[in-house]
């Protein structure tokens, strides 16, 4: 029963079968001799289906349409759907299973060395190979994810993914920018996948977005944007690619829920590179780029920063702060001494 019942159908029980469903309940019948019902009307469709369903039945007798529950008809339609849905996941599932195993024989090729670096195109195809890549991981996962915050939909898409993998064993390190704390999307699937055992970091500092699955594949954007990426499957490269990772891993501070003490060093990291790009001069947009926020929430760290100084204006605010940079130095001016002779025995130590 249930093959011939689709969107169609439903569509039709929603609109003028429940119509006159609605009208046969009110009165407790419809009469068969009704115009409005006959052969070609344009509510004979509705009134057919609700008798090939079932919510009609006809007495011969009497020529009339009696409404029937519908919980006596609802199984009848709505599990014969629910087991094909469950037919179809199976077999989605089997044919996944089939790929995944085709992808590890032809990850594990000898030949795929004569073809290091492999470019996907377009989004279902890049997000189809993240997902068949960190299906095949074995042992660690590693990410890097600039720009802040990233997009509810995609952090929906990943936290069952890797959650996954998390609990197959694999270890699996996030490194994001200090703006993703501000996101609750953000927050949400740390909380989530750092309870399965993932560890997170953030940087102040802007980083491209990188992916590497148990060192055999990384996986970076292309020069043509979003809609290209690149896999690496040389070994010089990628170990090339885990230092640059591991060198950032190792001055990010780690993303938890409930920690005053490093939201407050947060803030002072975020503080210190506002000035530090104020400083070298970069534009606006460059600069928000760089600290992973939008254009507007970096104005109001220059203006949190003039209010601060007690300027107006950016050139006064450099002023400012010139100025105190060479009131601190006089303070204390073998600092910098100190220092220098601190990164020149820890040379010699070397």
């Amino acid at each position: 029963m249930a093959a011939r019942y689709g969107p169609e159908e439903r569509e039709l029980l929603e609109t003028h079968a429940s119509r006159i469903y609605a009208n046969a309940v009110a009165h407790g019948h419809l009469d068969a001799e009704d115009p409005r019902l006959q052969e070609g009307s344009e509510l004979r469709p509705a009134l057919e289906l609700l008798i090939d369903i079932g919510l009609l039945r006809f007495d011969d007798e009497a020529t009339q349409y009696y409404p029937v529950d519908p919980a006596e008809v609802q199984s009848r339609v709505v599990v014969p759907l629910g087991q094909q849905g469950a037919d179809l996941l199976t077999e989605s599932a089997r044919w996944a299973g089939v790929f995944t195993n085709l992808g590890q024989t032809y990850r594990k090729s000898p030949h795929l060395s004569s073809r290091p670096i492999t470019e996907v195109r377009g989004f279902a195809n890049i997000n189809s190979y993240i997902q068949a890549a960190v299906s095949d991981c074995r042992k660690e996962l590693l990410t890097a994810q600039p720009h802040g915050r990233r997009p509810a939909p995609q952090l929906a898409l990943a936290v069952n993914r890797d959650i996954q993998a998390l609990n197959r064993g694999i270890k699996m390190r996030t490194l994001y920018q200090h703006s993703a704390r501000q996101s609750p999307a953000t927050r949400e699937y740390v909380g989530e996948v750092t309870q399965h055992g993932a560890e997170v970091r953030t940087l102040d500092e802007f980083f491209n977005r990188l992916i590497v699955v148990d060192r055999y594949v990384a996986i970076i954007p292309g020069a043509a944007g979003d809609h290209v990426a690149i896999a690496i499957h040389d070994r010089s490269l990628i170990d090339y690619l885990v230092d640059i990772f591991e060198r950032s891993w190792e001055r990010a501070r780690p993303f938890t829920a409930h920690d005053a003490k490093n939201e407050r060093s947060i803030a002072s990291d975020v503080r210190a590179m506002t000035i530090r790009l104020l400083v070298e001069g970069h534009s606006d947009p460059a600069s928000a780029k760089r600290l992973g926020v939008s254009t507007r929430t970096y104005a109001g760290y220059i203006a949190a920063l003039k209010d601060e100084y007690g300027v107006q204006t950016r050139f006064q605010l450099g002023h400012a702060m010139g100025a105190a940079a060479t009131d601190a130095d006089a303070v204390d001016p073998t600092a910098g001494v100190e220092s220098e002779a601190a990164e020149e025995n820890a040379s010699s130590d070397t």
